[in-house]
């Protein structure tokens, strides 16, 4: 467990230790924006927190049958109406589906469906993983996305969030093509960045702050 001095904590988020994911340096990202972090997997941590944090590195399969034991836990979250935000793999894990978890010889793998939509690999013939650093065009409001239109993320992804609903896209980024880089569902408490704002300097520790001051509204 990893937590920062309650005298400067404005919210207390939960940063989901499902087996993937920079946990460290999300929470350290998440301290420095000036939250409480706690690093865990017990669902009654959160249910106690002010906001949740489903990070991830790797493969979609991987992370949803890594988060599965926890997987009603996690829509409970979102039920509530606790603000859940999924970082890279964590926000491809908020959709239905994807093309990566459809491999020869497997059923395909659910995700948490709480943004309807599939994951998609980038076209045969452009370079991937899409990697460094590359503009957020900010298409609608949300709380997430305040103060980062044009700023720079950091991106470490071959497949992108394709939303059944167009209005579930927040902010879009360009690689070859226009891809959906924030995504978030109708009632604005689910959302997700596919790039790492734990590694993308103060873009990143600007998106984090707008994190956690949803999180002390709520």
């Amino acid at each position: 467990m990893s937590t920062a001095s309650s005298a400067q904590s404005l919210a207390s988020i939960v940063v989901v230790d499902y087996g993937l994911g920079n946990l460290r340096s999300v929470t350290r990202g998440l301290e420095r924006a000036g939250a409480d972090v706690e690093i865990t997997d017990d669902p009654d941590a959160f249910a106690a927190a002010d906001g949740v944090v489903l990070p991830g590195v790797g493969a979609f399969r991987e992370g949803v049958e890594n988060a599965d034991p926890i997987r009603e836990d996690l829509l409970e979250v979102a039920a509530d109406g606790t603000p859940l935000f999924g970082i890279c793999l964590g926000m491809q894990m908020l959709l239905t589906t994807s093309e990566e978890g459809e491999t020869d010889g497997d059923s395909a793998v659910q995700g948490l469906d709480l943004i309807p939509g599939t994951n998609v690999r980038f076209a045969e013939g452009q370079k991937v993983p899409h990697m460094g650093w590359n503009e957020l065009r900010v298409e609608r409001d949300h709380p997430l996305v305040e103060g980062v239109d044009g700023n720079y993320a950091y991106f470490v992804h071959s497949y992108y969030a394709v939303p059944d609903d167009e209005k579930a896209t927040v902010a879009t980024t360009d690689y070859e093509l226009e891809f959906p880089s924030i995504v978030a569902n109708d009632d604005g408490t689910v959302f997700g960045t596919q790039f790492h704002p734990e590694k993308s300097g103060e873009t990143g520790l600007q998106i984090l702050r707008n994190f956690v001051e949803i999180c002390a509204e709520e």
